[in-house]
């Protein structure tokens, strides 16, 4: 598998493209495009959030509407197009029928996305405007996809791209993911803006399943602050151009989507707005995966862990006390807890250790927690990062 610095495996039967439209403030790249000129199978994942943005709610009426077939992805950064009442709506779907025009399409097999600032009317006058020109500049090229990922950031540090290939007899399988995302991240289904694409061939209802059991471990195990976005959408798309059935390569497939999946999940953390840690939480010996989730999310999204962790401090207590909160019925008393190789409690008490050592280990850019519940046989490695001044910076100044 190659991560974003390294050459890139194309999957066929797709085109991607970026263009300036002037909704993003910096002036930089703001509208994407991705086409699948033959069309392709979908599977799809939303937000969870209640509070879903005008693209998130059009998006799910249209896979409704054509049953999982896609031809495009319209994506503008800069603004979110979220709680803008009737008139968000219409901008999405209007945005979805200029494109549809051009391409000589439905408008129901245009997937729209946004992503930027709550509340504020995102203009379909600039969208519209950008659309013959993100049309004209489409390529099936690595700079193309690469355009593409840079376009869709927002408080994104850097792109974030993954991809891999696999052999299936004298065929070949490749698949490439991109993302954005580095704040408003928690595992809620989907965390961010993610788009796989893939040229499988495949039908909706396969990809679907798919997607959900590598999400289950990657997307849905990372965590950077807590908050589940209104717009975060994960969609995976299959051109059929490689002529390889799913049915045929199921466990290849099913291994490189997640490897790719837990690289863009990784790369999310490690760019956690203002994050100078990546923290592996291993939660072991639980009931089931759903339990192991929520402890591991109290424990991530606790102010006091995070700050302790900014700060590199071995404060056990706070995450022992982040486990009694979750809401899992725990015995204390079966609790132990290890910060790298050291045990710092056992069986839900203090046990000695080098606190010297273990701050000094917490300096590290990159370090393991273990909890261990006695509770069960089923373990989640679950990605988070720490909570600095700087996250504070860019989430005071945000909109103003």
């Amino acid at each position: 598998m190659h991560g974003p610095e390294e050459a890139v495996f194309l999957p066929q039967g797709f085109l991607w493209s970026a263009v300036k439209a002037g909704i993003k403030a910096s002036g930089r790249t703001d509208v994407a495009l991705a086409e699948a000129p033959l069309g392709a199978s979908a599977a799809v994942m939303f937000t969870r959030n209640r509070v879903a943005a005008a693209p998130v709610e059009v998006g799910r009426a249209h896979i409704k509407k054509t049953k999982g077939r896609v031809r495009a992805v319209l994506v503008n950064a800069g603004n979110a197009n979220c709680a803008t009442g009737p008139a968000g709506l219409q901008v999405s779907k209007d945005s979805c029928s200029a494109l549809g025009k051009v391409l000589e399409a439905a408008p129901e097999f245009v997937i729209p996305s946004s992503t930027g600032i709550i509340g504020v009317p995102l203009p379909l006058e600039k969208l519209v405007h950008a659309i013959p020109e993100v049309v004209a500049a489409r390529a099936a090229s690595e700079d193309a996809l690469k355009q593409f990922a840079t376009a869709i950031m927002t408080t994104d540090t850097r792109m974030k791209l993954a991809s891999a290939e696999f052999a299936a007899g004298k065929k070949t399988v490749r698949i490439a993911g991109v993302c954005k995302g580095s704040g408003m991240i928690h595992p809620n289904m989907a965390t961010m803006l993610v788009y796989l694409f893939t040229d499988l061939d495949a039908e909706p209802g396969e990809l679907q399943t798919a997607l959900k059991t590598a999400v289950d471990t990657t997307f849905n195990a990372i965590s950077v602050d807590g908050d589940t976005s209104t717009n975060d959408t994960v969609l995976l798309l299959a051109s059929g151009a490689s002529k390889v059935k799913l049915s045929a390569v199921e466990k290849k497939f099913a291994t490189a989507l997640h490897e790719i999946c837990a690289s863009l999940a990784e790369q999310v953390v490690r760019d956690g707005e203002g994050a100078q840690h990546l923290v592996r939480l291993q939660i072991t010996q639980t009931k089931s995966l759903e339990e192991a989730r929520t402890i591991a999310r109290s424990i991530a999204n606790s102010p006091l862990v995070k700050t302790a962790w900014a700060g590199c401090d071995p404060n056990w207590g706070r995450i022992l006390s982040s486990v009694g909160k979750s809401g899992v019925a725990i015995d204390p008393g079966k609790v132990n807890i290890y910060i790298g190789a050291q045990q710092v409690c056992k069986k839900g008490m203090a046990h000695p250790f080098d606190e010297k050592k273990a701050h000094e280990y917490l300096k590290l850019p990159e370090y393991e927690i273990k909890v261990e519940l006695g509770r069960g046989k089923t373990s989640l490695q679950f990605l988070t990062c720490d909570l600095t001044v700087e996250y504070v910076h860019i989430n005071a100044d945000y909109s103003t």
